[in-house]
């Protein structure tokens, strides 16, 4: 088994149970394990591949718990609308997706996941027109060499039906089960170290049916994958559910059997406080993304009082549609930043608060904002392999230069540094024990044709639409 020996950097923050941070520290990769973890004097001295990071911080591969790949494509359009009418706006852009873009779109977005610091992501494709399946999104994350949980979402519930989308981009219910059921026995791995997960990902409330989300939730626990879906994103949808079924988002899911540690939900913005203490209580997940809620005009997530409640959180990029970026890193700089701007809604409760207004600049530190895009994202994807860098665990990690006009000034504290500071993209990431990353450049693809393709192919939906 080939080896490699990281030494020298100029701190290592493990992640690990302890937190620690070690200054002058390293780490020993058999094959695609960590074998050791320490201050580089305590390492062995020799290995197949030596990276000498020396000016260096290395910390865990940053997980992405929600993302749409193929949104990259539609990037910056309906630039001022509210969900439902950048939905009903795309929706006929998207209907020109071929396999070919999907598999294009997936290379380009998973790059960039990479470059910025992502070693593990969950995409959500859950829209299938003309020729597209999972099949090629899959084959492109595993030549880019990103470990990868493929979301089989759908929609069923068309316009006809009481439902948002077009019907001609829904699916058939029986064809996504079936197809649903062929994916995991196909790809799914669930032993430690995996690289490809599958998990089953109904779109939305409004998207699909409730018969399929009963029947998705059946599916997934007979096979031991996970739930994927999302859920109170806006106050559009919380009247659409009270409309159409008499419930809100979150006692609608949870009457659909989707609460449990092996469910996460995108969003979460509008939950009460009894709806939060029972995600809590079930451990079920959710993927707090906030660039694409701040896009969208969606609202703040409650993530301090889902840390109070002890409810299961990781980081999405959410769809490059509704992002416009893929950059990890700066997704967890922004999670840090709106909670200290967020409203203290125990405040405004209290008899004399302020009404809401305000923030704490104290609700989010940089630190614990990079362990919700880590530990935190690793535990929403039901990971015990990844997430921190200890012994035993996957050998992913990435390493950011120090030196470097933006860290100017603040090598005092280098871990807040990578977030306070703006952040920069990697100069090494390495995943399952390989380089996939080197001198801030992808060593697994050639990125430029890719681009080019990605361009015409993104051009030509638009101008098919019009």
């Amino acid at each position: 088994m080939n080896t490699l020996l990281v030494k020298n950097t100029a701190v290592l923050v493990t992640m690990d149970d302890e937190r620690r941070e070690i200054v002058n520290g390293g780490l020993f990769v058999r094959g695609n394990v960590i074998e050791q973890v320490g201050p580089t004097s305590e390492l062995p001295e020799t290995a197949d591949t030596i990276l000498d990071l020396s000016g260096h911080i290395v910390l865990p591969g940053l997980v992405n718990t929600h993302h749409h790949l193929y949104q990259s494509l539609t990037r910056v359009l309906a630039q001022d609308n509210n969900l439902f009418d950048w939905l009903t706006t795309l929706y006929p852009i998207w209907a020109n997706l071929t396999d070919e873009a999907i598999y294009i779109s997936t290379i380009t977005g998973l790059a960039e996941l990479a470059l910025s610091g992502c070693t593990t992501s969950s995409d959500h494709l859950y829209i299938f027109p003309n020729d597209c399946n999972l099949d090629s999104q899959i084959r492109a994350a595993q030549e880019i060499g990103v470990r990868f949980h493929a979301a089989r979402g759908s929609m069923s519930l068309g316009e006809s039906d009481g439902g948002l989308p077009p019907d001609r981009v829904t699916e058939d219910e029986a064809f996504i089960l079936k197809d649903s059921q062929r994916l995991i026995e196909t790809y799914h791995d669930a032993s430690r170290h995996a690289m490809m997960r599958v998990v089953l990902a109904p779109c939305s409330p409004f998207s699909v049916t409730p018969d399929l989300m009963r029947e998705s939730a059946n599916m997934a626990r007979a096979y031991g994958v996970r739930l994927h879906t999302h859920l109170a994103e806006t106050l559009e949808e919380e009247e659409f559910c009270l409309e159409t079924f008499g419930l809100r988002p979150v006692p609608y899911v949870e009457s659909l059997g989707w609460t449990g540690d092996d469910v996460w939900h995108a969003h979460c913005v509008h939950m009460s406080q009894p709806e939060i203490e029972l995600f809590g209580q079930t451990q079920t997940g959710v993927a707090h993304c906030p660039s694409s809620n701040m896009r969208l005009a969606s609202g703040i997530a409650p993530v301090l009082a889902w840390r109070d409640a002890g409810v299961p959180i990781g980081l999405g990029v959410d769809g490059s549609a509704s992002n416009d970026g893929g950059h990890l890193l700066t997704e967890a700089r922004q999670a840090m930043l709106l909670q200290r701007v967020a409203p203290d809604r125990y405040l405004s409760e209290a008899p004399g608060g302020r009404g809401g207004f305000g923030g704490r600049p104290d609700a989010m530190s940089a630190r614990q904002a990079l362990e919700i895009g880590t530990r935190g994202g690793a535990a929403v994807l039901g990971r015990d392999d990844i997430g921190y860098l200890a012994p035993g665990m996957s050998a992913d990690f990435i390493a950011l230069n120090l030196n470097q006009v933006a860290f100017a000034g603040a090598l005092h504290d280098p871990v807040a540094a990578v977030l306070l500071c703006q952040p920069p993209s990697v100069d090494y990431s390495v995943i399952n024990g390989k380089i996939v990353v080197k001198e801030g450049q992808l060593t697994t693809v050639d990125l430029i044709p890719h681009l080019e393709k990605h361009n015409k192919i993104a051009a030509q939906m638009i101008r098919d639409e019009k």
